[in-house]
């Protein structure tokens, strides 16, 4: 083969391991369309229903409580039947909730179809960036995950920008249309049904999308494996990939998933269990529910602060760029250490502005922004990039299921906890806790998660290994 040849293909691979990963991040896209396109709706679901305070925030929550649920199966089933499988499973659920939602008669339906659409949520954020974090190679696993990020991102601006228009235009469109109810009088309901079109396009993709690499090579199925590896990175990266494999797997590897409760493990298991917990309970979610009523309560306009939370939602974008271009290069623990520094100085802030009343001009939103910018380029992605490569072969999905259950704790918890924080609490003491909640975080990353840039998942599980023993001597 001559060297224009070897680039073509190379080309091509690469091209093909993008589309792939690309697919599987739709998940991610849903799930912060989903996310998002709450904010819009909860004043308008709260008029025309006559929500209180408590009834409000199980609005919001209720989809919160499917993602617990969805994420509690979804470490079983996707290491039984397959990663593709569920995520097959999980855009259907998207779309049965987006329709519902649309459609539906009452307070209870309304509530019931949010609760089918968390669970699809929960299912997507672990089976997504686990298939990306098993499909791609060590050089670029990052750089893939963090796609799953940027999905995320692209998907809740999306929703803000689709509320804004919905909100401003929607009844001049169709105010003699048979549609009126959804697009005009009651538009928190084309807000939400919206979602049904990603979720379609999500379906149809993930049937062109192959199964993960190393859940076949779990099951025995080598051959399938391989060839997907080659077409991947190459034949002689796929050898070096199937010796690694091999090697963890002739070690005896359990796949209980008792294995994390070993020592050997033990780091790996409190990282999975509190960096996700605390990149939700550091607020992301607070801004991203109810941003229109804090910047409301900063002295914007509802049609203002609509706007403002498109703002938001364009710098979460570009900054997840700046991890896409560096988790690879940088590492891990120089973004986190910049990231969650920026973000818990941001919240100091911004409960500053509140308590002393500097709420004219731009400076809440600037901060806010700030805030946003320094999660887009850490803790949103980083958290999942590490997640996803922490844990043995043999439990991932399982661990990683457990890792993602704690994210929807504390999104659950600061879903329903902010409305009644605002009131009770204010403005000032609910940023000030964010602040307090996301500072361990710096500790967490300095004491217990290592650099993983560059190393291949099983070298990852060698790391563990080593580091035990040179504790246990």
């Amino acid at each position: 083969m001559s060297v224009t040849e070897q680039e073509t293909s190379v080309e091509r691979n690469s091209l093909y391991l993008y589309l792939v990963c690309l697919v599987a991040a739709l998940g991610g896209f849903l799930f912060g369309f989903d996310t998002a396109v709450i904010s819009g709706t909860i004043s308008l679901v709260k008029n025309d229903f006559g929500l209180d305070a408590v009834s409000e925030g199980w609005f919001v929550s209720c989809a919160l409580l499917g993602c617990i649920i969805g994420v509690s199966i979804s470490g079983k089933l996707s290491d039984k039947y397959g990663r593709k499988i569920v995520l097959i499973l999980s855009a259907l659920l998207f779309l049965a909730s987006a329709l519902g939602c649309m459609y539906a008669s009452s307070f209870s339906i309304l509530i019931a179809f949010r609760l089918i659409g968390g669970i699809g949520i929960g299912v997507a954020s672990m089976v997504s960036p686990l298939y990306i974090s098993e499909f791609a190679p060590s050089r670029l696993r990052g750089t893939m995950v963090s796609l799953y990020q940027l999905a995320l991102t692209i998907g809740i601006v999306t929703a803000y920008f689709t509320n804004a228009f919905l909100a401003a235009h929607t009844a001049e469109i169709f105010s003699d249309s048979s549609a009126e109810r959804i697009f005009s009088q009651e538009v928190w309901r084309a807000m939400l049904g919206l979602g049904a079109v990603p979720a379609f396009i999500f379906l149809i993709s993930l049937f062109f999308v192959p199964e993960s690499p190393r859940w076949l090579l779990s099951k025995g199925r080598k051959e399938s494996a391989t060839k997907i590896l080659i077409k991947i990175d190459g034949e002689t990266a796929a050898n070096k990939e199937l010796k690694a494999f091999s090697l963890q797997q002739s070690d005896g590897e359990d796949a209980s998933l008792k294995t994390l409760f070993k020592p050997v493990y033990r780091k790996a298991l409190w990282i999975g269990l509190l960096l996700p917990f605390l990149s939700q309970v550091c607020g992301i979610n607070a801004v991203i529910y109810y941003g229109p009523r804090i910047l409301e309560q900063a002295g914007f306009t509802l049609n203002n602060a609509l706007g403002g939370q498109v703002t938001i939602g364009l710098v979460n974008v570009v900054f997840t760029f700046v991890a896409i271009f560096t988790v690879d290069r940088w590492g891990r623990k120089p973004l986190l250490y910049v990231g969650i520094g920026g973000a818990v100085f941001s919240l100091v802030i911004i409960g500053m502005l509140f308590h002393f009343g500097v709420i004219s001009g731009p400076w809440i939103l600037i901060f806010i922004l700030a805030f946003i910018a320094c999660f887009a380029f850490s803790f949103g992605p980083v958290c999942w990039v590490v997640i996803g490569e922490i844990f043995p072969n043999g439990i991932r999905g399982k661990a990683m299921s457990l890792a993602t259950l704690t994210l929807w704790i504390g999104n659950f918890f600061v879903g329903q906890l902010t409305p009644i924080m605002l009131e009770g609490l204010g403005s000032s003491w609910t940023f000030w806790i964010f602040a307090l909640c996301c500072s361990p975080a710096i500790y967490l990353t300095w004491k217990l998660i290592p650099e993983t840039k560059g190393r291949s998942l099983e070298e990852i599980d060698v790391h563990w290994h080593k580091s035990h023993s040179q504790t246990s001597t």
